[in-house]
């Protein structure tokens, strides 16, 4: 049966228009939250702030002796100066980058090694399995304080700001490289992964486009409490001494203030002023992880 064209709705031969496709920033609208959305305003106001500002500082903050001693905070210095007559206020905004830039060393460094490991010991199996989770129980066994402390009691004072990071790196991937090698195991006998290696992909290619994007939410937020972990490890060695105080971190200003008895003397500003801005980096971090993770819950729930 046919139908004359004359005879049909001119409506119907109007061709309906394929809805268009969601842009890059819809696409990323499901893991917008409120948790997520504090934590990225927190670490981006101090972020920027903290890589922005030094391009204005008067002096080095690191330099001693560059200003008058315990002067009270003024519209010249905002937080006032030490007893080591440094601008507290400048030797803060050095002190968040720096910490952040360590931070962000570690936690690449480790997030790296951590991946490749775990998920090729969780893909391959067999005795490169059993070989690897050796080294990594050995390493997770290690008490990474007391070696920390340790290394820093002999090296003090002659290495570097970043060799504390890598030494950090070292001795922080293990336990991260355990839960993707847990994941790795679970995702390698699926169906998907079968038809992978069957179309003539080899374990790298496998490993790369099958398994690490099932991994990849579990790294991002691993990579930011990493983050916290080595800022928070780096003003601990800081604080007691072992680190190298002569640079701006937040535990090296923290390490000075305690040192010139600032509680007793009466410069609040020099101690407090970096414990306020800790606590709030650590609470910017910890809203960023646990809001990506929660949008990865949700949207794991949804599908």
């Amino acid at each position: 049966m046919t139908i004359d064209s004359k005879e049909m709705d001119p409506v119907t031969l109007v061709e309906t228009p394929q809805a268009a496709e969601p842009g890059l920033f819809k696409s990323f609208l499901w893991l917008i939250n409120p948790r997520l959305a504090v934590g990225l305003t927190i670490l981006t106001v101090m972020g920027l702030g903290s890589f922005i500002l030094p391009l204005f500082a008067p002096a080095d903050p690191s330099v001693q002796a560059t200003y008058m001693r315990n002067l009270p905070a003024s519209g010249a210095h905002w937080l006032g100066t030490n007893a080591l007559g440094q601008d507290i206020f400048w030797f803060l905004v050095f002190a968040i980058r720096n910490s952040l830039m360590l931070g962000v060393l570690v936690a690449v460094g480790v997030t790296i090694v951590a991946t490749t490991v775990g998920l090729s010991a969780g893909y391959i199996g067999g005795r490169f399995e059993r070989l690897v989770m050796l080294i990594v129980d050995t390493f997770i066994t290690i008490p990474l304080l007391p070696i920390l402390i340790i290394l820093g009691s002999l090296i003090r004072g002659n290495t570097s700001f970043f060799t504390v990071g890598f030494i950090i790196i070292i001795f922080g991937w293990a336990w991260d490289a355990r839960t993707v090698r847990s994941m790795a195991l679970s995702i390698r006998e699926r169906e998907f992964i079968n038809m992978a290696r069957f179309s003539g992909a080899n374990t790298a290619q496998v490993i790369i486009r099958e398994v690490f994007p099932y991994v990849m939410a579990y790294t991002l937020v691993g990579f930011i409490n990493t983050i916290l972990f080595a800022i928070n490890l780096e003003a601990t060695l800081a604080v007691i001494g072992l680190s190298k105080v002569e640079v701006p971190t937040l535990g090296s200003i923290i390490f000075w203030a305690l040192n010139y008895n600032a509680l007793f003397t009466g410069h609040f500003l020099w101690l407090v002023a970096p414990i306020i801005a800790s606590v709030t980096l650590f609470l910017g971090l910890f809203l960023t992880s646990t809001g990506f993770n929660a949008a990865f819950a949700e949207r794991r729930g949804v599908q």
